[in-house]
């Protein structure tokens, strides 16, 4: 099967964005402050080992540093720029360490996290099971995952607007919320509860939109994208049909779907697949699901 991403693209995007990135991703730090809320579910449980994976320029990283000033908390991420604009978070009096890997192969120990926290880097991933399994692995027993992913609604108009310039594609095509209840439960967690959010952002054009885009990161990182820039033809013709749907105000909007997950390592012993197949006693379908809107 050919892949769906391309991960050198995404590396050399975000790369790219990491000295900007915060000026213009306010969407993922507000997605990133309701994610931290959920570490409420430790209750009074002190981790040992906290992984911020995706931890772009280390924000989460530093909150759960001071959440817990004894745990060790592991700043990861796929681009090194980032890492770098990390250390500012990381202060030189309590610096934490930052790794530069892949989601997909995780130099960790088996069962030496205690919780992994990802914002907003899973929807770069087409195989959500395998790297779940990866997850699972380096989680102790019990150990609690907490992470969010864009989802298929997001740049549902960018999409149509393309659509209407050309057969190329534009916009990734992230996991449903369903595809990935059935990811956590072919890997084998426990307990999995996913919640969904709906933002709506504006912008001044189609011009705007793009730079924000690139600035966060957040470029056509598809494996079957074209190589060749889009040309003023084709955005001429995307930005027509975009048009029409300017808001009161004179903006367009732009849809993101944020879905969020929170589930548990099982037990020693349990197992993730047989044959390939869902092997979770719990059909997917009975996975509680809260939609929320901002």
């Amino acid at each position: 099967m050919d892949p769906v991403f391309d991960p050198r693209q995404v590396r050399r995007a975000f790369s790219r964005a990491a000295a900007g990135y915060d000026d213009a991703a306010a969407l993922q730090a507000e997605v990133r402050s309701r994610l931290l809320e959920s570490l409420v579910y430790l209750d009074d449980k002190v981790p040992q080992v906290i992984l911020d994976l995706g931890s772009g320029t280390g924000h989460a990283t530093a909150a759960m540093r001071k959440r817990w000033p004894k745990a060790q908390v592991i700043a990861m991420d796929l681009a090194l720029p980032m890492l770098r604009q990390a250390r500012r978070q990381a202060g030189w009096w309590k610096p934490f360490p930052r790794v530069c890997a892949d989601a997909r192969a995780l130099p960790l120990a088996d069962g030496s996290v205690d919780v992994i926290f990802s914002n907003l880097c899973l929807q770069w991933i087409e195989d959500l099971p395998a790297v779940f399994a990866g997850f699972r692995r380096v989680l102790k027993p019990g150990g609690l995952l907490l992470c969010s992913s864009f989802g298929p609604e997001t740049l549902v108009e960018l999409r149509e607007a393309f659509a209407a310039a050309d057969d190329a594609p534009h916009v990734s095509p992230f996991a449903s919320i369903s595809g990935f209840g059935d990811a956590l439960m072919q890997a084998g967690f426990r307990d999995p509860v996913l919640d969904r959010d709906l933002f709506t952002l504006t912008y001044t054009g189609l011009p705007a939109m793009m730079r924000e885009l690139r600035a966060m990161g957040a470029t056509n990182a598809l494996a079957s994208r074209r190589r060749s820039l889009t040309g003023r033809a084709r955005f001429a013709a995307a930005a027509e049909a975009y048009e029409p749907l300017r808001d009161a105000d004179g903006r367009l909007p732009s849809t993101w779907e944020v879905i969020y997950a929170q589930a548990w390592a099982p037990d020693p012993g349990a197992p993730i697949r047989q044959g390939g197949h869902e092997i979770a006693a719990v059909p997917v379908s009975s996975i509680p699901i809260r939609r929320r809107n901002p």
